[in-house]
């Protein structure tokens, strides 16, 4: 039984749904889960007298359940009983198909999916504590109910483990379209959209070309920096837009936050949620999903361009669109990532429970990877290429302590090694000999720093060796109108904090020189 504060909460969330939905529930009687899934689902159900229950019995080995609107079939399955963090993703999947959910994209996004050629089969392949998960269920639950040439079945790894075995899945989630793997790992809306059109195409429509949208300022990148410079130009009275990849940016994947001075404690996913409705306080137009596929930032009015033809102008733009996670971009690294080599501890660590994973950097990020693997597998090996460790000295002293944690400095990856399902092996030089050795492992974690996502812009603005965006004190980059705010600039410190500053002064800066005629 699900708790009754819960159930309550569930109950004002679904007082405004308009049409009646089926959870139309396949099972065989004789799964140890059957009447769990039964009983849970008869608990939402009871939540609102727009929600029912059908059961179909079989003898096949089936624990799953369909959403049905008005009787019809709406595309969105749940292999399972969606509990833990895939909660939201049943609640929203109502509420999206109701056409209510917080989630659903704008018309520009909407555009594209239905222009989606099917028709798609995807399957996503989860875990109940993954955190990154839900994100990409919920997107790819949009995709169907907005697309009729579009299902999507979300599935638990761990209760069909020997089908995930089969699959040889080994990080979540895993995302497969038509049988074959689309996508492992985080991941946006937007940016599985761009995954599946380029896989089966799109057919255009009537109004596939949108009219180019013009305003005062134009921010690129959704967050701390983004945030703060759209707020900041708001304030001024200007007319501004994000766009963005997503809001909240690379905070999202970060678990808990505790130097953001004034706050105490927080999440990646609730700071985003507050950048966002801060957002909402101001007359800010948000295109989200949104991935930049040229830049033309010469002249007066400048011209963003993102994927799927839509264009945006400005005569000033703020560039805030961060850092992604670095790759080791060695032989072997990108044909097993999701085969054994992964980037994210939280979610895909359970995976190698009782297993020997490598740790590849010596960073906070990668110190704090192996202190949280130590308690789930057998063997910890943290590889650091430069010859000191750079962690603060309370995590070195942690990791240091634990019995099946080893670490080595000085020591440079050179190769991945798998027998084509999987890794088996890590190659590494020591620096100081220049000898290479391979260690027998199961799993990689790469945790070796941020790369700026300024490629889109390198053609027209300096950038560093590490292509950061070149800024002045004041954000201005070497072109008029053009200003760079957070990590994907070149100021010294990668940081929340640090970013939100940045983001201001970049928007104090564009209004400082649109009054001064600059612009």
């Amino acid at each position: 039984m699900l708790d009754r504060n819960l159930l309550d909460q569930v109950q004002d969330i679904f007082l405004p749904l308009s049409s009646r939905y089926t959870f139309s529930i396949t099972c065989n009687p004789q799964h140890e889960q059957a009447q769990e899934l039964i009983d849970f689902l008869d608990d939402v159900a009871g939540c609102s007298d727009k929600l029912s229950c059908r059961i179909t019995e079989t003898d096949e080995p089936r624990l799953e359940f369909s959403l049905l609107k008005e009787g019809e079939e709406t595309g969105v399955t749940f292999r399972g009983i969606p509990g833990g963090h895939e909660f939201s993703s049943l609640l929203l999947a109502v509420l999206n198909a109701d056409g209510k959910g917080k989630n659903l994209p704008d018309e520009g996004i909407v555009r594209r999916i239905r222009s989606l050629k099917g028709p798609i089969e995807l399957q996503t392949y989860v875990s109940l504590t993954c955190t990154n998960c839900p994100d990409v269920v919920q997107a790819l639950n949009v995709l169907a109910l907005l697309n009729p040439q579009v299902t999507h079945r979300m599935t638990d790894g761990a209760l069909f483990q020997e089908e995930a075995d089969a699959l040889k899945v080994q990080a979540v989630p895993s995302v497969y379209a038509n049988g074959e793997l689309l996508h492992v790992g985080r991941g946006s809306l937007g940016e599985l959209l761009q995954k599946l059109e380029e896989r089966f195409g799109t057919q255009s429509q009537a109004d596939s070309v949108p009219a180019r949208k013009d305003f005062d300022v134009l921010v690129v990148g959704g967050g701390p920096a983004g945030a703060s410079a759209a707020i900041y130009s708001a304030r001024k009275g200007l007319r501004v837009a994000v766009i963005a990849e997503r809001i909240g940016g690379q905070v999202k994947e970060t678990v808990g936050i505790e130097n953001l001075i004034s706050v105490p404690q927080t999440t990646g996913a609730q700071l985003a949620d507050a950048l966002r409705n801060h957002i909402g306080h101001y007359p800010v137009e948000v295109f989200e999903n949104r991935k930049i596929e040229k830049a033309d930032l010469q002249g007066k009015e400048k011209v963003i361009t993102a994927v799927g033809g839509e264009t945006f102008a400005a005569p000033a733009v703020i560039l805030a669109t961060g850092a992604s996670w670095r790759r080791l971009n060695v032989e072997g690294e990108s044909e097993y990532i999701g085969r054994g080599v992964a980037f994210c501890p939280h979610c895909d660590g359970p995976f190698y429970q009782g297993k020997h994973v490598a740790v590849i950097g010596g960073g906070n990020s990668g110190i704090e990877a192996a202190i949280d693997l130590a308690g789930i597998c057998s063997k910890v090996t943290v590889f650091e290429f430069a010859d000191t460790l750079r962690a603060d000295q309370v995590l070195q002293d942690k990791a240091r302590n634990l019995p099946n944690v080893e670490i080595f400095t000085s020591s440079q990856t050179t190769r991945v090694t798998g027998n084509g399902e999987k890794v088996t092996a890590i190659r590494v030089k020591n620096r100081l000999t220049e000898e290479e050795y391979d260690y027998p492992l199961d799993g990689i974690f790469v945790q070796i720093g941020l790369a700026a996502n300024s490629a889109p812009f390198r053609e027209a603005l300096d950038t560093t060796p590490a292509g950061e965006i070149k800024i002045d004190a004041f954000c201005r980059t070497t072109l008029p109108g053009v200003y760079a705010a957070g990590d994907v600039s070149n100021v010294p410190y990668k940081q929340i904090v640090i970013a939100m500053g940045e983001g201001a002064k970049a928007a104090l800066s564009a209004f400082d020189d649109r009054i001064r005629g600059v612009l």
